[in-house]
């Protein structure tokens, strides 16, 4: 279904997010005849719901709430989202689509930071800019796209550059089992209008090395393999990849991905990785950090997370690493990384943040890092990723 299709229909909206606000905007402004017949939410009672979808044409859903809960699946009406209508509308020509575990947000905007050096380009998507709102480019200009499993799992065209970073188990309570997680992950590569696909040797990377870490402008060697990634997508779109290493002069750290938010008398390094929701992106950021000490804060809404890998890092690492243990995960990586050699005389556990940063200011030797990145989302106690990362920034200014 394209978003042009929906003028004269009913649209019932299922959660008010960012992304299903700016398709209202959208719908409101381009097509007049259509209507917003009623917008459902999680505390919406169940026969409520189900009358509002039987009387409306379409249900555009945040992507956020899942396909697979029951009422969606037993419905006759229509269900989609905002990207899936625009991809469809557009064809998904000059677009890549950038999928992934983890690095997808950095890839893409690797992709287009690139790009915009040879072409015009626009980011959008899982990042930033809601996709919806790029009805009006033009298809000389390509859409770099961030796509997550939740956008993916409906789409009925697919971009035509597809690209996956790796992946690993995450999401499993919206995806319902790891399985179906990356079976929608992977049907990106199934849709039609996908010309060209992009994938890793192996779940976890396996990029080839086109750009040595330390010529890279973001922190971490895991952003080579981003770096390799965005240049595959390149390529494989046919475009040319501007020089390198200096077309990557200027590029910024992402908000809350490995992110310096301040540096203290004693020469401590205080850095947000609020975005790490993986015990992958975790290691990830302990990578990053390997010949400094480091007090590590992690826990957070529990997915399921598996701990074990994480675990075993965090202990090689003793005794350069403390670990202080956020609510509600925090627990089950404590009793892993125990479990691995780890000394529990170097594990705190905290209540809330402001706990966690008073604790690992007294645990921090000089020159040291305090890093939270806390494999785990942030839903138990805020209301997203950013939230808590500012949080956690406006604590490490008091030290």
């Amino acid at each position: 279904m394209k978003f042009s299709e929906l003028d004269g229909r009913r649209v019932a909206l299922w959660g008010l997010g960012r992304e299903t606000l700016a398709f209202r905007a959208e719908l409101e402004r381009r097509l007049p005849k259509a209507s917003i017949s009623a917008i459902i939410d999680d505390r919406t009672p169940e026969s409520e719901a189900r009358h509002a979808l039987a009387e409306a044409d379409v249900l555009v859903r945040s992507p956020g709430v899942s396909v697979y809960k029951p009422l969606l699946r037993e419905t006759d009406t229509p269900v989609t989202t905002a990207t899936a209508l625009w991809m469809a509308e557009r064809g998904g020509r000059q677009v890549i689509g950038v999928t992934g575990t983890k690095g997808k947000s950095t890839t893409a905007t690797v992709i287009a930071h690139l790009l915009s050096q040879v072409t015009a380009t626009e980011l959008a998507g899982n990042i930033g800019r809601p996709v919806i709102e790029l009805l009006d480019a033009p298809l000389d200009t390509w859409v770099v796209c961030e796509l997550s499993s939740y956008q993916i799992a409906d789409l009925t065209v697919g971009p035509e550059v597809a690209v996956l970073t790796n992946i690993s188990r995450e999401h499993t309570d919206w995806h319902g089992s790891e399985e179906q997680y990356r079976a929608d992950k992977l049907r990106l590569f199934d849709l039609p209008g996908v010309r060209a696909a992009v994938r890793p040797l192996g779940d976890r990377g396996g990029w080839p090395a086109v750009v040595a870490a330390d010529q890279i402008p973001l922190r971490g060697a895991h952003n080579a393999q981003n770096v390799a990634a965005a240049v595959a997508a390149i390529r494989a779109a046919g475009l040319t990849v501007p020089p390198l290493p200096e077309a990557l002069n200027g590029l910024d750290p992402l908000p809350h991905r490995l992110q310096t938010v301040h540096t203290d008398q004693r020469g401590v390094e205080w850095i947000d990785d609020s975005i790490s929701t993986t015990p992958a992106s975790a290691i990830a950021a302990l990578e990053a950090f390997a010949d400094r000490p480091v007090v590590l804060i992690a826990g957070g809404s529990d997915r399921q997370q598996a701990h074990a890998e994480l675990a075993t890092v965090l202990a090689l690492r003793a005794p350069w690493t403390a670990l202080i243990l956020l609510p509600d995960t925090g627990h089950r990586l404590g009793e892993a990384a125990a479990a691995q050699g780890f000394s529990q005389d170097r594990i705190s556990a905290a209540g809330d943040m402001a706990e966690a940063t008073r604790l690992a200011r007294e645990l921090v030797p000089a020159g040291g890092v305090v890093l939270l990145s806390p494999a785990a989302p942030s839903f138990n106690r805020y209301a997203n990723f950013e939230e808590r990362g500012d949080e956690f920034a406006a604590l490490a200014l008091r030290s």
